[in-house]
């Protein structure tokens, strides 16, 4: 099965203008990510998806094959169907572009799954390190059923942990895979009130009836959503570069 990653990258970041392009102890935020996505074993190519020319001639620059896409998707799954036109992908992993802490066995993982499960999509998520990341609605948090597939996303601290015996709460980690069965028909669903509401692409999925299989994975990374996590991830990358 061929088996591509796209990193979608828009420069219109809400909170984070330009996010893609962020300097991140001098390499693009975008290229961290590339970087670690062709660290994969499985993966048969990586291609940039972005609408923003400045992105596109700096993933170029660090040799990323990048495919411009239209400013009207969406969403970065949109983005993602939108950039495998034309390459008969089977599994196509949609890895979020503000990722730069992610590790090629936890891209490897998802991809195995999907094959060998037949699954129509599946992503990652690990145990929430402490109480402000369970607050910060910027950290998705995500409850799983007994076969680990998951029952709701949200922005908001879930579950309701009510003493300390309780499983710990687990955070969502940016990065899905979808078979493109799945991912050709996503692109057709109407976005439904919960998608709308928490701003999370992946309810579209469940809001449709479709099951999303979440692996436990450990991970002490983080995505880039804030002024304070650019910060935060220059202290963490200085230590490993010096």
């Amino acid at each position: 099965m061929k088996k591509i990653i796209v990193i979608p990258a828009r420069f219109g970041s809400t909170r984070l203008p330009g996010k893609p392009l962020l300097d991140l102890c001098g390499k693009p935020l975008i290229q961290w990510v590339y970087e670690r996505a062709r660290e994969s074993r499985l993966a048969d190519g990586i291609l940039v998806a972005t609408d923003d020319e400045q992105i596109r001639d700096a993933a170029l620059s660090f040799g990323a094959e990048a495919v411009m896409t239209s400013v009207a998707c969406t969403s970065g799954t949109d983005r993602a169907y939108e950039a495998v036109q034309g390459k008969n992908a089977d599994i196509v992993v949609n890895l979020q572009g503000d990722e730069p802490f992610i590790r090629s066995d936890m891209i490897d993982a998802i991809f195995s799954v999907i094959e060998r499960e037949h699954l129509d999509a599946a992503t990652l998520c690990c145990p929430l390190k402490d109480n402000k990341e369970y607050e910060d609605p910027n950290t998705v948090k995500v409850v799983l059923d007994r076969a680990g597939y998951a029952l709701y996303f949200s922005r908001a601290p879930i579950p309701y942990v009510r003493d300390d015996r309780r499983a710990a709460p687990y955070k969502h980690v940016g990065i899905y895979a979808f078979s493109m069965a799945l991912l050709e028909k996503f692109v057709r669903m109407e976005k439904g009130r919960l998608e709308e509401t928490e701003s999370l692409e992946q309810l579209r999925i469940l809001e449709n009836g479709y099951k999303i299989k979440v692996l436990t994975t450990q991970y002490d990374g983080f995505g880039i959503d804030t002024e304070e996590d650019l910060r935060k991830a220059q202290k963490t990358l200085a230590r490993y570069i010096h």
